[in-house]
C-alpha cells in the first residue's frame, strides 16, 4: 500500500501512545493497531526489544520457581499467563514457537543454602502439579501438561549433572522456556509489518501532560528531535525503567514495597552441540542454564549478574566492576556446581554478557526466607481513565497482560 493509501486507511481512528518497546509494549502495539487503532510506540533504546525482553532466559513461569511461596499464590497468578503465552505471541507473530522452545523439561536443583528444604520443595511441587493438570489450558502450554507431573532423580541422575556436596536434590518440573532473540526477531517481523504502528524510538518519555481529554507526551529532548505532536486518546504505559515517574505525572501514586534491579547473564553459541540440561539452582540467589538446542544456551549467577539494585522511584546506576570481570566469574560459579557447563565455555564460538533492567513489586535479599521477592503476584494493570500502567511481572505474562489492556480498550471505544 502506498503512503496515500496508508493516510487514508488511518484518518479518523483513535491515536494511542505506547511507552516501551518491550514484549508487553510491541504486543499491545499489535493487538491495538489490529484492532483498528492508530498506534506510537516510544521507546528509549534505537529499536524495538533491546532490553530486557530480548536478553533474559525465556522462562514461561507455571509457578515452580516460587517454592518460596507455600501458598501457591504466586503460581497462580503466573499459570495463565504461561498458559496462554504459546497462542497469544504464535498470532501476532504469524508462526509456530517450536524452533524456539527448549527440547526437554527443566531441572531444579535444590542448593544446600536453599531458602526452601528438599522436602518442601518436594511437597509444593506435587502441589502445584495438581492445579496444573487441572487447568483446562493445560494442553496449550508450550508442551502439553495435562498429564505431567514431578520426578525426584536418581543419586547417579544428580550426580551426572551436578556436584553433589553443594546440590543436595534435584527434581524434574514439567517447564520450559523459550529463546527470546528468537522471539524478539519474529516480533520486530510482525512490527514492521503494520502500518498503524509509528515507531518514534531513542526516545525517553518523562510524563505524560492531561490535555482536552486526552493526552499529550514529555520527551527528554534531544538536539535534532521532532516534537511529538498532538494529542493522544489513549495512553499504555508498559515501561519498566521509569514507568512510576510517568505514572506520577499522569496522577497515579506508585504502590509501596517496588524495586529495581539490574541484571546481566551470559549468552553462550557453541561451535558444535552440547549436552547440557536446562537447569534451575533453586531457591534463593542462585543461578540456571537454558539449553535451547544443542548450541545456543543461558547463563546465570545471581550474586555476580546483579549490578545495581533499589528501591527508589528511578532507577540506580550501576556498579563499576568490569564486564570481562563478571564473564569470568559467572562462569567459575556455574562450571563449580555444574560440570556440563565445562563443555560450554570450552566450546564457546561466542560469549555475550547482556542484560536490563528488572521492576519488581517485592523487595529484600532473595537468602532471606521473608524477602518480598519469593511472592511475586503483586502485578497487573492500574488504570486512570484513559491511561493504562502494566507492571508486567513476567516476560510470561506479558502477552496476556496486553490482550486485556486491548481489550479494555476496545471496549471502551465501543461502548
Amino acid at each position: 500500500m502506498n503512503q496515500m493509501g496508508v493516510a487514508g486507511v488511518l484518518r479518523g481512528r483513535d491515536r494511542v501512545a505506547v511507552l516501551g518497546a518491550g514484549i508487553m509494549g510491541c504486543s499491545v502495539a499489535l493487538m491495538l493497531a489490529r484492532q483498528g487503532h492508530r498506534v506510537v510506540l516510544f521507546d528509549a533504546a534505537e529499536a524495538p526489544f533491546r532490553g530486557a525482553s530480548r536478553w533474559n532466559e525465556g522462562k514461561i513461569h507455571l509457578g515452580y520457581l516460587y517454592a518460596g511461596d507455600p501458598s501457591l499464590a504466586t503460581a497462580r497468578k503466573l499459570l495463565p499467563g504461561g498458559l496462554a503465552f504459546r497462542g497469544i505471541v504464535e498470532d501476532l507473530v504469524g508462526c509456530r514457537l517450536d524452533p524456539a522452545i527448549t527440547p526437554r523439561d527443566d531441572l531444579y536443583l535444590v542448593h544446600r543454602d536453599s531458602v526452601v528444604e528438599t522436602d518442601a520443595m518436594g511437597r509444593y511441587f506435587e502441589a502445584l502439579s495438581d492445579v496444573v493438570r487441572a487447568c483446562g489450558a493445560a494442553g496449550s502450554y508450550l508442551v502439553d501438561v495435562s498429564g505431567s507431573g514431578v520426578s525426584k532423580l536418581s543419586k547417579p541422575e544428580l550426580e551426572a549433572v551436578a556436584d553433589t556436596r553443594t546440590i543436595r536434590a534435584g527434581f524434574r518440573v514439567p517447564e520450559r522456556s523459550v529463546s527470546t532473540h528468537w522471539i524478539a526477531d519474529r516480533y520486530l517481523e510482525a512490527l514492521r509489518g503494520e502500518p498503524a504502528i509509528e515507531w518514534r524510538m531513542s526516545t525517553r518519555v518523562s510524563g505524560v501532560v492531561a490535555d482536552d481529554g486526552g493526552w499529550r507526551i514529555a520527551t527528554v529532548a534531544r538536539p535534532g528531535d521532532a516534537p511529538v505532536d498532538g494529542v493522544f486518546d489513549t495512553v499504555v504505559n508498559a515501561l519498566w525503567e521509569g514507568r512510576l515517574e510517568v505514572d506520577a505525572s499522569a496522577g497515579l501514586a506508585p504502590e509501596p514495597g517496588w524495586s529495581h534491579r539490574y541484571r546481566q547473564s551470559l549468552f553462550v553459541r557453541t561451535r558444535d552441540e552440547v549436552a547440557a540440561p536446562s537447569a534451575v539452582i533453586a531457591t534463593g540467589p542462585f543461578g540456571d542454564v537454558k539449553n535451547y538446542n544443542g548450541r545456543d544456551f543461558y547463563l546465570s549467577w545471581y550474586p555476580h549478574g546483579l549490578r545495581a539494585e533499589g528501591c527508589g522511584a528511578s532507577p540506580p546506576a550501576l556498579d563499576d566492576r568490569s564486564e570481562a570481570g563478571i564473564v569470568e566469574a559467572i562462569c567459575e560459579s556455574l562450571c563449580e556446581l555444574l560440570p556440563p557447563v565445562r563443555g560450554i565455555i570450552d566450546g564457546a564460538e561466542s560469549i555475550r554478557l547482556e542484560g536490563g533492567w528488572v521492576f519488581a513489586m517485592g523487595r529484600g535479599a532473595l537468602s532471606d526466607p521473608a524477602s518480598g521477592l519469593h511472592r511475586r503476584d503483586r502485578f497487573g494493570i492500574r488504570q486512570a481513565g484513559r491511561y493504562f500502567s502494566v507492571d508486567t511481572g513476567k516476560y510470561s505474562t506479558a502477552p496476556a497482560l496486553a490482550r486485556e489492556v486491548a481489550d479494555r480498550i476496545g471496549a471502551r471505544r465501543h461502548a
